[in-house]
């Protein structure tokens, strides 16, 4: 639900191109990438974008960079399970950049999620009450945005007891892609 898996492969698809000194474009790493996951090619661009397809078709954006919080319920939720979910809706309309951008953030998968898996339930509801809580994709994580880090901590120290949580920035490049470019 955070990407590392995708983030993984593109790190490894990048750093092979430069230690191999392979001269293959970001464009082609990216196609390459697609095939191991549809997060690879973002992660191999190394900047944010709005996805579209199965992540081949990127288009670059700027966007404010909060402060997340983070809540790790501790549950595995298996992508595939819930992607062939029998009530998991297959028919919302797609949104569009421009939905994004005036504030539409939905999820299909969430309300699957909810039910499968009470602890994330949960902790959406607590989270809920400090924020505009969200799933990442399938999960098992969920998080909420704040302007100022300060107010991520709050919420954080106010977790109840068990709870595992933690704040960070959000980005809009890479460090990966900053230091691939200056070396």
């Amino acid at each position: 639900g955070l990407g590392g898996g995708s983030s993984d492969a593109a790190t490894t698809l990048v750093a092979l191109n430069r230690l191999w000194d392979l001269g293959l474009s970001a464009e082609r790493l990216a196609e390459l990438g697609l095939r191991l996951g549809a997060d690879v090619p973002v992660f191999v661009r190394g900047r944010t974008a709005w996805g579209e397809g199965i992540g081949e078709v990127l288009t670059p954006l700027e966007l404010p960079c909060p402060w997340y919080l983070v809540l790790v319920p501790g549950v595995h939720v298996s992508t595939g399970t819930i992607f062939s979910a029998p009530e998991l809706t297959r028919n919302s309309p797609p949104i569009t950049i421009t939905d994004f951008l005036s504030g539409a953030r939905t999820n299909d998968c969430e309300s699957v999620v909810r039910a499968r898996h009470p602890e994330i339930a949960e902790a959406l509801k607590w989270l809920g009450r400090h924020g505009e809580a969200r799933l990442t994709g399938t999960g098992a994580c969920v998080f909420a945005a704040y302007p100022e880090r300060a107010q991520a901590e709050a919420v954080r120290a106010a977790l109840p007891t068990g709870w595992n949580g933690f704040v960070a920035r959000g980005l809009n490049r890479s460090p990966l892609l900053d230091r691939t470019v200056a070396a």
